[in-house]
């Protein structure tokens, strides 16, 4: 009797030893994977809205991540969708990736995205007048947020971006992508640590305010829902593709939009988003901004200045050369534009800050870095109220150079003082289905 236990214990445990050994080969860590390696499950469901020409930058650099599944895409031009769904299909055959669901689903209506429960974030890649609602109804619909520069066509749209994301918990990334280049972070940081000494004037080097519509009526082409592309502007503007060209005529050009100020605020905000950005950051202005807005005299586009309560002002310059921010010290100079870092002296460039000193936020790919304030719920390097601010300040601008006078700002309460009429000018009026 006592042989035949032990016998019966042994094959008990043996059998659970054999069962253990096979169950490894179905249960293995993901280290055992290789290093970076994210499980199907962990992946964050991209939806994408807006697959013009900016798309393929954000769509590639999204998916290089390793971290994301794109599952949905969407633009009211047909064919752009079909483009955009046709890349993501090519990023996964080169790539022999086998993990992901290759599967993206192409939509017209941005609101039918937004209704997919499984979709946890999305890009926003459409002209600067849509991004105030589509932002919002993201939030609300419980999506995080990264949305392309600049963030609003309004101040007063801007802030109800800022509100919707916190009032939902929203993770939500500016894609000012600066902020995430050494160049800008060393030129800031040697700002902030005194290293030109006090910051007496700043001047960012970019082009002017956006112009009146002087384009002529041409054929909607098909597949484009015009008046969906219009979307939340009162005033309608015949078809053009200047503002909205074909997928063959994108090769040739890149859509102008931006030019005219239903759609946009000209290079004042096209560009001003990068370089105000820097000029903002290096200041320690991301949750504040100037107090006087100063146009020049005459109709000149450039030379407007800004103020700020500590003293420093911040010049717009007209665009000469490359688009840069130009940081002016008692002491010295920091002039920074896109791969170019140039100081005086010149050995100041490639100072090494401290770890004692002061540092700013730390990034080296704009894209994970949003991937991982998802994941920890923590804002981005570049959260919507520092893209609020920055849009804030080239809105201003405009303002400042339409009503062509002196304005004096609260950064606090985000008014004039004593200038209704320019207040009204922080907002615009929106068709009624897509007031927000």
């Amino acid at each position: 009797m006592k042989e035949q236990k032990t016998k019966k214990e042994l094959s008990r445990k043996d059998f659970i030893k054999i069962t253990s050994m096979a169950s490894a080969f179905f249960i293995v860590p993901r280290f055992v994977l290789g290093r970076g390696y994210t499980a199907p499950s962990d992946k964050i469901n991209i939806g994408f809205i807006g697959c013009g020409k900016q798309s393929p930058t954000l769509r590639n650099g999204f998916l290089k991540t390793g971290e994301v599944r794109m599952v949905g895409a969407c633009d009211v031009f047909a064919a752009k969708t079909e483009r955009f769904i046709q890349g993501v299909q090519k990023f996964y055959t080169e790539k022999n990736d086998n993990q992901n669901d290759k599967s993206c689903v192409g939509y017209k209506d941005f609101r039918e995205l937004l209704n997919r429960k499984e979709i946890d974030a999305v890009i926003i890649a459409v002209p600067d007048h849509w991004h105030g609602v589509m932002a919002v109804k993201a939030c609300e619909a419980g999506k995080d947020v990264y949305c392309e520069k600049p963030l609003s066509l309004t101040v007063a749209e801007g802030r109800a971006m800022v509100t919707a994301a916190r009032k939902h918990n929203r993770v939500f990334q500016t894609g000012s992508m600066q902020r995430s280049w050494p160049e800008f972070r060393q030129a800031v940081e040697l700002v902030r640590n005194g290293y030109i000494g006090e910051i007496k004037t700043v001047k960012v080097n970019i082009g002017g305010p956006p112009k009146e519509w002087d384009l002529p009526v041409e054929k909607t082409p098909d597949g484009l829902d015009w008046d969906f592309w219009l979307g939340p502007n009162t005033i309608a503007r015949p078809y053009n593709n200047v503002v909205a060209p074909t997928i063959e005529q994108e090769a040739a050009i890149w859509p102008k939009w931006r030019d005219y100020k239903e759609f946009g605020g000209g290079a004042m905000t096209d560009w001003g988003a990068h370089m105000f950005d820097i000029a903002q950051w290096g200041l320690d202005m991301d949750e504040s901004g100037p107090v006087k807005v100063i146009p020049p005299p005459g109709t000149a586009n450039a030379g407007l200045v800004y103020h700020y309560a500590n003293g420093i002002q911040l010049i717009h310059e007209p665009k000469t050369g490359k688009q840069a921010c130009h940081f002016i010290g008692s002491k010295g100079e920091v002039w920074v534009a896109r791969g170019e870092l140039l100081t005086t002296p010149a050995s100041l460039k490639d100072q090494l800050i401290g770890a004692n000193e002061k540092r700013v936020y730390f990034s080296d790919n704009h894209y994970t870095d949003f991937i991982k304030a998802i994941r920890s719920r923590q804002k981005p390097i570049c959260d919507v109220e520092t893209g609020h601010r920055t849009a804030s300040v080239c809105n201003l601008g405009n303002i400042a150079y339409s009503i062509r006078r002196p304005l004096e700002w609260d950064p606090v309460k985000e008014r004039f003082i004593n200038d209704p009429q320019a207040d009204e000018m922080l907002s615009r009026t929106l068709r009624k289905k897509w007031r927000i």
